[in-house]
């Protein structure tokens, strides 16, 4: 199996994915050729001193807005598998940006920025633009057959639900907005398990190749939700619901508003799926739930 990997990206999944292929090199006592591409800036070297325990790794300061699509091809194609983690910062187009220079660099594994929902099954024209986009993607990795693909759904990064700008959870306000409805669900998992399960993903034998890979910290309603983070934290939030209406009246008075798309599109059945479904599940690979999340990245980090 090849054994060189480019990281799209040094954000919370690119550093998971980075920290999980070096554990996996270590583990397993092999020598892995690991590239990790970033925009053009002094952060680099800040980068490179930063974290030391990346021997080897290889810097590629390329931009991904103004190199063209050869460019990045160039880049792409000296290694065997590229795992794209630049989520949507770049801006529209760029996700098929990507996929189009890393089919023409022709390399032989890609995982691409899809560590979300079931774009699937949402299909297009869904509250959030950026979803279409997502499929624009599949499409064109589906039309080829000289690059294998690897698509690992996550559903929500977990450490999102408790962001205070996304305002679904707010801890400062003791308060817990529900989506749709209190019985709907969201499959949540943890930065850390995506970069983890989408490295044990790459070594399987016999190989996983060209397929959608579903894989979850835990699936749970709203109403799991706000019984768990109640108990966690051994206090009382208040429960609001947001109904779909709602959701819709709020994309209506402010239509540039992300976050609201995101609530509105997150009312979807295709952002939860069984455990049961899961590669890690079926694997009986251990995944953080909401408990241990908070635990470890919230109430230990205040002690």
């Amino acid at each position: 199996m090849e054994k060189s990997f480019l990281i799209i990206g040094k954000g919370e999944v690119g550093m998971a994915m980075l920290n999980s292929l070096y554990a996996y090199q270590q583990a397993h006592a092999e020598q892995l050729h690991i590239g990790v591409l970033v925009q053009p800036s002094a952060s680099i070297d800040t980068f490179v001193r930063n974290n030391p325990g990346f021997g080897n790794l290889v810097i590629e300061a390329i931009d991904l807005v103004k190199e063209t699509i050869p460019d990045l091809a160039a880049v792409f194609k000296k290694y065997d598998t590229v795992i794209c983690c630049s989520g949507f910062s770049g801006g529209e187009g760029m996700q098929v940006k990507i996929t189009k220079a890393v089919l023409e660099a022709k390399i032989r594994r890609y995982i691409p920025w899809q560590f979300g929902v079931d774009y699937d099954k949402i299909g297009r024209g869904s509250a959030q633009p950026t979803f279409d986009e997502q499929l624009e993607v599949r499409d064109l990795l589906r039309a080829q057959n000289n690059t294998h693909w690897i698509i690992v759904s996550a559903g929500m990064i977990t450490s999102f639900l408790f962001r205070e700008d996304f305002g679904v959870i707010s801890l400062s306000d003791r308060k817990i907005h529900a989506l749709g409805d209190w019985k709907h669900s969201l499959t949540l998992t943890s930065c850390e398990d995506i970069g983890a399960l989408t490295i044990g993903i790459l070594f399987q034998e016999p190989e996983i190749l060209d397929q959608v890979i579903f894989v979850a910290g835990e699936t749970l309603s709203f109403e799991e939700i706000a019984n768990k983070v109640e108990s966690l934290f051994d206090d009382k939030f208040e429960r609001i619901l947001w109904d779909i209406p709602h959701l819709q009246k709020k994309i209506q008075d402010n239509p540039d508003d992300v976050f609201s798309r995101y609530h509105l599109v997150f009312t979807n059945p295709g952002v939860a799926w069984p455990m049961s479904e899961t590669f890690n599940h079926k694997k009986n690979i251990p995944a953080a739930d909401i408990a241990q999340w908070i635990k470890e990245n919230i109430l230990h980090s205040s002690d």
